[in-house]
This record gives C-alpha cells, sequence and structure tokens, in this order.
C-alpha cells in the first residue's frame, strides 16, 4: 500500500482547459508537472497543497493524494483503509465527510465504499459527519483505491471578493485560463464589451498587479495538521501592488468593461472594489455601436462571453448582436486580439471576423468555444 505525506497533488482542471492549467504550474515553480485527464498532476504535500490554492488561477481545487492500494472487495477496503494513517493529516476536532466514485471495480457501490471508508476515520479517532466542510475522496477504478484530500473546500472559481453575479456568467478559472489562451501576460490592455459582473476584466487586472487569487479566502486545508500554520501566508498587500502597477504604467484605463445594463455595471464596480482593483478598472453602461479602444494604450485584447441562446438571449435575434460588434471591431480595433466564448460556431462566423475555434470547454455541462484572431 502506497501512502505518505508527499504522495502528490491532483490539480483539478476545466475539461478543455488543462493545457492553460499545466502551463500555469509549471509558471509557478511546482515539480512533478504531468497533464493528465481532467487536471493536472504535481508533485508535492501539504505545503505545496496551500501554495497551489492561494496562488493558481486556473485550477478548479487542489487534491492532496494521501493513499493507493488494491481493494478488490468491502473486507478488503475496510482493512486497508485502516492502515491509512489518517492522523497524520485529520484532527479529532475537526470532522469529515466522505464522498466515494466507484467505476469498473469488483466494489461498485459507492454508499458502501463510503461507508467502510468512514469506519475506518472514525476508529482512527476522526469524527465523521454528512456536513462537514472537510471532504476526504474516494476514488476506485478498476480496483485500485486513491484516497485524496481535498483541500480547496469551496471552488477555486469563488475568489472570496466578488459577491455580485451577472446571468450565465463566466467562471473566473474558466476567464483566467481564457486570457492565458489569448496571450495575456499582464502587460496588454483588455476589453469586454458585455461584461456582466467584470469577470473577465477584473482577472485581468489582477494578474497585471501580480495579486494573488486566494487572499480574500479560507480554505480546506486550514482545518488539517499543521494546515493553520501555513494560513499566515494567505496577507497580501494589495493596496501597494495596485499603486506600484500604476505608478509602472502611468494611469490606469487598461481595464475597461462596458454593459448595456445598468445594475452590471454597478455590479461590476462593486467587485472591484471589494477585489482592490477599482483603480485599474472602469465599467461604463455602453451600447455595442458606441464601442472604442481606449485611447493612449497599445493594442491589447478583446476578451467576451456574449449570449449564445442556451440560458440567456433568442438564438435569433444574436445574428445581429454578433454582426454588429464583428462590424464595429473590425472598424475600429484594427491591430487588437478577439477572443469570442460562444457555443454556436454558427454566431461566431456572423461576426463575419477571421476567427479559429480552440475548445471544446466544458462551461458548466454546455460545451463552448473560444474563437480568436487578430484584427
Amino acid at each position: 500500500m502506497s501512502q505518505s505525506n508527499e504522495n502528490g497533488l491532483f490539480l483539478v482542471g476545466v475539461p478543455g482547459l488543462e493545457g492553460a492549467l499545466e502551463d500555469e504550474a509549471r509558471r509557478l515553480g511546482f515539480a512533478g508537472v504531468r497533464r493528465v485527464a481532467g487536471g493536472v498532476e504535481v508533485a508535492g504535500g501539504l505545503e505545496e497543497a496551500a501554495r497551489a490554492n492561494r496562488q493558481m488561477l486556473c485550477a478548479v481545487r487542489v487534491l492532496m493524494r494521501v493513499a493507493a492500494f488494491r481493494a478488490m472487495h468491502l473486507a478488503q477496503l475496510d482493512k486497508r483503509a485502516r492502515k491509512v494513517a489518517w492522523r497524520a493529516w485529520l484532527r479529532p476536532d475537526v470532522p469529515v465527510r466522505v464522498e466515494a466514485t466507484c467505476r469498473r471495480s469488483k466494489i461498485y457501490v459507492n454508499k458502501a465504499a463510503v461507508q467502510r471508508v468512514s469506519g475506518a476515520i472514525e476508529a482512527a479517532g476522526v469524527p465523521v459527519a454528512k456536513d462537514a466542510g472537510i471532504v476526504v475522496k474516494v476514488r476506485i477504478d478498476d480496483d485500485l483505491c486513491t484516497i485524496s484530500l481535498d483541500t480547496t473546500g469551496e471552488a477555486l472559481h469563488r475568489r472570496g471578493h466578488k459577491t455580485f453575479v451577472g446571468k450565465a456568467p463566466l467562471r473566473e478559472t474558466m476567464a483566467a485560463a481564457f486570457l492565458w489562451e489569448m496571450g495575456f501576460d499582464g502587460s496588454q490592455a483588455v476589453v469586454d464589451p458585455m461584461c456582466g459582473s467584470g469577470t473577465i476584466v477584473l482577472e485581468a487586472a489582477e494578474i497585471a498587479a501580480g495579486l494573488v487569487p486566494g487572499r480574500s479566502r479560507s480554505f480546506a486545508y486550514h482545518g488539517l495538521v499543521r494546515g493553520e500554520a501555513l494560513s499566515a501566508a494567505d496577507d497580501w498587500p494589495v493596496a501597494e501592488a495596485v499603486q506600484a502597477y500604476l505608478q509602472d504604467k502611468d494611469g490606469a484605463g487598461r481595464f475597461l468593461g462596458f454593459d448595456r445594463n445598468d445594475g452590471a455595471i454597478r455590479g461590476a464596480r462593486e467587485n472591484a472594489e471589494r477585489a482592490g482593483v477599482a483603480d485599474l478598472c472602469r465599467f461604463e453602461r455602453q451600447a455595442i455601436s458606441d464601442l472604442q479602444p481606449p485611447q493612449g494604450v497599445a493594442p491589447g485584447i478583446v476578451l467576451v462571453n456574449p449570449p449564445y441562446g442556451g440560458r440567456i438571449g433568442d438564438r435569433k435575434l444574436l445574428f445581429g448582436l454578433y454582426g454588429a460588434l464583428g462590424q464595429v471591431l473590425a472598424e475600429r480595433f484594427a491591430g487588437w486580439s478577439v477572443g469570442i466564448v460562444t457555443s454556436d460556431g454558427g454566431l461566431a462566423k456572423a461576426t463575419e471576423l477571421a476567427l479559429d475555434p480552440f475548445g471544446p470547454i466544458d462551461h458548466s455541462g454546455t460545451k463552448v468555444t473560444l474563437w480568436r484572431g487578430r484584427i
């Protein structure tokens, strides 16, 4: 049976955006980076898990693997689960809950696997509760049982400082990955002509200022053995980072969001204030027909997640919207890179822009594509 304090981490990714996650893991200096189905594996233990949770833009959650063994039947699962050194990670004063997934295995009932592993954890002196915030994940695939601890808690797209959410929002993890796929490195201007709650603009501003995405929230690892000692590293000087960026770039005006909905603009401004990047962003109520590139900056990136007739909008009416967007961009944004996120290739083509598809990407059960190109 394999188990240690350094069994490695699994960074859960957005399906279709694993490449951006792999690039980010390498950029942040993680060791043993390997892309696999559904995410990226890296070396490390709790300290690396804490750093991944705080710093990673594209990861959905961080699982720390603590044991792996063969289990051909429930009695064997029970026996081997009781040999796992649970108290090396789990505290007797912090309850946990167990989730199990069984596939292509002789153990095929998820609930039975949950019961056996829960019993092993309780036998180690750790309480188990259905509503516990710390989750022990059991995966039995082809009779191989892998046990991991979810060190994240709420998914990482919940940054902790964005409370207003518009209709059919783009998740922060996806926005960051799309910016990466568009070549954003923090130096370019970013414009979102249909910004909603401001996710794309906020992510761009925070990346440019070097702000850590997990600075405003807590994580499940805080409730693990030695986890509290790692929480002190969550303090980051937001105001200083923003001011340093403003001085370096000689003013704001690089991250702009527009929307025709007053409520969305108010919410986006409030989100920017809570995130500490209001001085870097500008949100204005504006129709597509009035869209203009910001003055005084080099051509940058237009990235937009428009309605595509799934959860919002009548598809027939959306052809005119996409056509108008394409016309404005073609006439006014020469030299800019353009990315349009949509599930409908016909709508993307209605822009009449020369765009190449990147995807598909799983957006909460809907397959979307990033259509990208340069004007």
